[in-house]
């Protein structure tokens, strides 16, 4: 098949839809596809072995859903969408966050073949879908096929725009994340780590990790918290920090995803303490992968990554108290820390791009024959 792949976000910048329609496409390549990938960028950018990107528009840094989109809001694209489309002559347009506006709108619009949508967003109040809605159903109306990355994002597209949703996850690179990795030096002086990976947004829950970490400080001195990635700390983290002499607390800063691995296996309990706004736990998976115990907030986008007393310990959200609680069964329990790690290795093999990208694959010939079984039929019964 010849498949484009489109993503509203810039190429040029690291994010999860980016890093999946990057993964897809490297992995149909491999199965003997064509894949061309529209997408804005900001500058030269290398993808994998036989993938075209095709830049569309330049994105601008808009913020939405508790963090920043960088986005090409032009509206001028069409006529070069569209000759992009009549030119690829592809078999599938498949569109990736189709809700986005406005280049997703306009390469729906364009497209004159299948047409599939991944969602991936989640937001637990789901306004901004209740106040676009009637922009947004006629590009609904558009889509043959939609796919939602967890149930928490079937959810909250579906409560506004019902239809057949097929859950297909995000993928990770599990060879990654669980070949064994070179460990960090000013680490392995025999105390207990606790992880945390991801941006220094307020949505991470970081400040409530930081007040739990202080806590069982007294209890346990032998702790010592990783804060891994980039930004800067919300207002209250900062509160936190200035109201609490935390030792044993370090910030990376940004960590390049070949290193990533190493921070991982450093720890002994990884930590998410998300407040919610995630459909999927990539950073969840990845410490899975690892192999690592896992202490996380009981919200629907982790919910859909693990089962709490299986693979993680679940959590109430936005509570330092309970996510204290937590870490204090772990800290204490070293079997325990060792059942949940081997039960996430296990289940990470779902995610293996490999394995979802056939399933996206098996997924479009679905789509494709029941368009053609459709056509055949208006057709006899003309």
């Amino acid at each position: 098949m010849k498949i484009a792949l489109m993503s509203p976000y810039d190429f040029a910048y690291p994010g999860g839809v980016t890093g999946h329609v990057t993964h897809l496409a490297e992995e149909f390549v491999k199965l003997g596809h064509q894949v061309v990938v529209l997408a804005p960028c900001m500058e030269k950018v290398d993808t994998p072995a036989g993938v075209e990107l095709v830049p569309v528009g330049r994105p601008i840094a808009v913020p939405t859903n508790g963090s920043v989109a960088r986005l090409s809001q032009s509206v001028w694209l069409e006529p070069r969408i569209k000759g992009v489309l009549k030119r690829g002559a592809f078999d599938i347009v498949h569109v990736h966050e189709p809700f986005v506006p406005f280049m997703p709108w306009l390469v729906v619009y364009a497209s004159e073949v299948t047409t599939i949508a991944t969602f991936h967003a989640f937001n637990e109040r789901g306004l901004r879908l209740w106040f676009w809605k009637p922009v947004l159903k006629p590009v609904d109306r558009h889509l043959h096929g939609r796919i939602a990355v967890s149930e928490a994002a079937r959810a909250y597209f579906s409560r506004r725009f019902p239809g057949e949703y097929t859950i297909i996850p995000n993928g990770i690179d599990v060879d990654h994340f669980s070949a064994p990795a070179s460990p960090l030096p000013q680490f392995e002086d025999g105390k207990l780590n606790i992880v945390f990976v991801g941006r220094l947004e307020k949505r991470k829950g970081l400040r409530y990790l930081l007040g739990a970490f202080s806590s069982l400080k007294w209890d346990f001195p032998n702790l010592r918290l990783i804060v891994v990635g980039p930004g800067t700390l919300d207002s209250e983290s900062q509160r936190v920090l200035s109201e609490r002499n935390i030792k044993d607390l370090v910030f990376t800063g940004h960590v390049p995803y070949s290193e990533l691995p190493r921070y991982y296996q450093t720890a002994d309990i990884f930590c998410a303490p998300a407040v919610g706004r995630e459909s999927f736990g990539y950073v969840i998976a990845e410490a899975m992968a690892a192999g690592r115990a896992i202490a996380a907030s009981d919200i629907p986008g982790y919910r859909s990554v693990v089962t709490h007393g299986y693979q993680a310990l679940l959590v109430r959200p936005r509570s330092e108290e309970a996510l204290a609680a937590g870490l204090r069964t772990l800290i204490l329990d070293p079997e325990l820390r060792q059942r949940l790690g081997q039960h996430g290795r296990q289940s990470v093999e779902q995610y293996r791009w490999n394995t979802v990208a056939r399933r996206v694959i098996d997924y479009y010939e679905i789509v494709m024959a029941q368009r053609r079984a459709a056509a055949l039929k208006s057709t006899s019964s003309a």
